[in-house]
């Protein structure tokens, strides 16, 4: 066996190294530490990513994804031992069983759930709650804040499920919380009275240097084990009276997913002030806290549970540098098509329910400006909020089944390294695909991202991918203004223009977080550290509440601007009312009022803007109106062209046959139509996107921002465009 050192990027694949140490004392060297990946630590390297970063270690009873950036920092030597004959070795253990304990009952408490991400802490808190959980974000950030109530034998107490954290060293904006919360020092939250400590059985020597740091806090304090069956299945034994003996707090296990030791953790609540107490605080050192830990787990591990045999066999498919990811593509692919197919009856219902409250209450109501506005500003509005209902059930419905198969955390893997050439990680590449169904889901998938800095990043890029809401537009402009025909073999012009504006969108979206990183918000990131979850069957109960959790809070948090922003938008494009002049009919009349209200005026004062683009005041005023959604650009234009309801061919044969009433030229040239296609490709108009936007993040600053550089964009790229298609057909500007 070489003595040898080396780094652990380098370390080859199948060999076990022992760490013998990590180069810096910054907060990545911290998180390393908190991660288990410490001074005598075994570790051995599993698999390479299929772009070759970053690397799947197994530590600690647990899989972690590190990149080289962090690899290359800790020292390694060899441990002369092959992984592949100590895996025959771990699957000749016998298994072993978990004990539970518990006794009591209490008065009213404020507990708070502390431990890991990944450690089965929000399964624990839906058992103890019943699903009965109140969601919001702790004061002043985005992080989220999950409160519910206990009842321990008719007496009421209060559960706060802290955010996932490895230690009470914060680097991240959740991990923050979570200091400040056990303070006490967050506006509305109360501070924890005691702490229920939430470990992972099969990952414990990882977890008890965190145990440790909390002890040290000196609040009333259990220890609750959780994964037991698995630590089970995996033949591992843990010796829980000597755990309890060595920490000198109350030790219980449990199976949150079904139930198991959930009562006698009840009966354990319902009297903190007669648990135990450490006779002695666990060092405060970090380094001997460590040392701390390592004894301790060498007193109570009995059987080291061998690795998930399920685990290894499919992630040999599913991280396969071919097969791996021809499938990440493929789930990426489906995953895609799920959310545009499968939300789209759906929201046809709820449009076809809209507009049959919005027809009744005009029947209902005395005929006025009154009926109007409730049919449609206050039913409208309302309906442009529950449309994305579907959208948004179907893509946390699919986020939360393959997060909580295990998947989610392997795309990530897959994809990291082409996010990392942009500044970005692989959790970003799900939140920008689900915003090409519609960026308000994508926007709110982004709360996967730990990192506040990438988490913003994808926020402020994700309106620039090519949601739903663009396609009618795109559409209704490609028909009209694009020739039908064939290009190469089964390839056909539109479909190509089509393309190329899904290929733009992207391509702006990367090039635009590639600049922000670098100049908006320079400096590093968190360390990419992931761990690998074991592959596991999720539970129906507690899938659900997560998703109808993340529906509530959509509707919660944006309906109250969308609904608004709808109303005033209304009033602009409906006051003040103007008497039509005798003779035209009701469509034209109509036309004619629209003109003439305040949005109409304000489309005659955007034209002086507009007009460098090709645009006149009609096109000036459907965009005023695509603020509430971009879609609404092409009812306006149906309005305001006097063709009723209809929005097919009429329309089109009513833009096509528009002419300038001082020239006599088409309004609707080539280089106007490319020009208007540009701006929507960047243009942020979506009241939602915005509403959801400033919710996320907390602040107006960045909905701005977003809104003014995007517009920056999109008045550009059209500028840019109509000159150049203009300059290219010959035609005058």
């Amino acid at each position: 066996m070489t003595t040898t050192e080396f780094t652990l990027d380098q370390a080859p694949i199948g060999r076990l190294v022992r760490v013998v140490g990590v180069a810096g004392d910054d907060g990545i060297t911290r998180r390393l530490a908190d991660l288990g990946v410490r001074s005598g630590i075994i570790v051995a390297c599993l698999r390479r990513a299929p772009l070759g970063d970053p690397s799947v270690f197994e530590l600690c009873g647990y899989q972690l994804c590190l990149r080289r950036s962090e690899s290359a920092r800790v020292r390694v030597m060899d441990a002369g031992i092959d992984a592949g004959i100590e895996r025959k070795r771990d699957r000749k253990r016998n298994q072993g069983r978990a004990r539970t304990r518990g006794d009591g009952m209490s008065a009213g408490r404020v507990f708070a759930l502390l431990g890991s991400p990944n450690a089965g802490k929000t399964t624990l808190f839906n058992a103890l709650t019943g699903l009965r959980a109140r969601v919001g974000n702790y004061p002043g950030v985005t992080v989220e804040r999950r409160e519910g109530p206990l009842d321990l034998d008719g007496v009421p107490a209060r559960l706060i499920d802290l955010p996932g954290t490895y230690g009470l060293t914060p680097i991240s904006a959740d991990e923050a919380v979570v200091t400040e919360v056990l303070a006490g020092r967050v506006e509305g939250v109360d501070r924890p009275e005691a702490l229920i400590l939430v470990a992972d059985a099969c990952s414990l020597p990882r977890s008890l240097p965190f145990l440790g740091e909390a002890l040290r806090l000196g609040r009333p304090a259990c220890v609750v084990l959780t994964m037991l069956d698995e630590l089970a299945a995996r033949g591992g034994k843990l010796d829980l009276a000597r755990l309890e003996a060595a920490l000198g707090v109350p030790v219980i296990g449990v199976v949150g997913h079904r139930g198991r030791g959930v009562d006698r953790l009840r009966q354990l609540l319902a009297r903190p002030d007669d648990w135990s107490r450490p006779p002695i605080l666990p060092p405060e050192d970090r380094r001997e806290r460590e040392a701390w830990a390592d004894s301790i787990a060498a007193h109570v591990i009995e059987t080291r549970p061998a690795r998930h045999r399920l685990t290894e066999r499919i992630d040999s498919i599913v991280l396969h540098p071919v097969w791996g990811s021809l499938l990440f593509v493929l789930v990426m692919l489906t995953f895609f098509q799920l959310i545009f197919r499968w939300a789209g009856p759906a929201m046809d219902a709820i449009d076809g329910l809209v507009a049959m409250l919005a027809n009744a209450a005009r029947s209902g109501l005395p005929a006025g400006w009154i009926a109007d506005l409730v049919a449609d500003g206050l039913i409208a509005g309302v309906g442009s909020v529950v449309i994305f209902v579907p959208q948004i059930a179907i893509l946390f419905s699919l986020l939360y089944l393959l997060e909580d198969l295990g998947y989610m955390a392997r795309a990530a893997f897959v994809i990291d390294r082409a996010m990392g050439r942009i500044g970005l990680e692989g959790r970003s590449f799900v939140a920008l695909l689900s915003s090409y169904a519609c960026a308000v889901p994508g926007i709110m998938a982004t709360r996967t991202i730990p990192s506040p800095r990438d988490r913003l990043v994808t926020i402020l890029v994700a309106p620039l991918m090519t949601c739903s809401a663009r396609l009618p537009v795109y559409t209704l402009l490609i028909s009209a203004f694009v020739p039908d025909r064939a290009v190469a073999g089964p390839l056909r012009l539109q479909g190509l223009v089509l393309l190329a504006l899904y290929v733009g969108g992207a391509t702006a979206a990367l090039a635009v977080a590639a600049i922000i990183q670098k100049t908006l918000v320079p400096g590093d990131g968190l360390p990419f550290t992931m761990e690998l979850p074991t592959y596991r069957r999720p539970t129906f109960a507690l899938w659900a509440s997560q998703v109808l959790s993340s529906v509530r809070a959509f509707l919660r948090r944006a309906g109250t601007i969308i609904l608004l922003a709808t109303v005033a938008l209304w009033l602009l494009l409906n006051f003040p009312r103007v008497e039509a002049p005798p003779g035209l009919d009701a469509r034209a009349a109509s036309a004619y009022a629209l003109e003439h209200s305040a949005g109409g005026r304000l489309g005659h004062a955007l034209e002086p803007l507009i007009a460098p683009l090709g645009f006149d005041w009609k096109i000036g005023v459907g965009l005023v109106a695509s603020l509430a959604a971009r879609e609404i650009l092409v009812a306006t234009l149906a309005q305001i062209y006097a063709t009723g309801g209809d929005e097919g061919a009429s329309l089109r044969d009513a833009l096509r046959a528009d002419r300038h009433p001082d020239t006599g030229l088409p309004v609707f040239t080539p280089a106007t139509v490319g020009a208007l296609l540009a701006f929507f490709v960047f243009a942020l108009q979506c009241t939602s996107t915005i509403a959801i936007m400033r919710r996320e993040t907390n602040s107006w600053r960045w909905p701005a921002f977003a809104f003014s550089y995007l517009f920056a964009l999109a008045y550009g790229a059209s500028f840019l465009t109509y000159r150049v298609i203009g300059y290219a057909v010959g035609a005058p500007s």
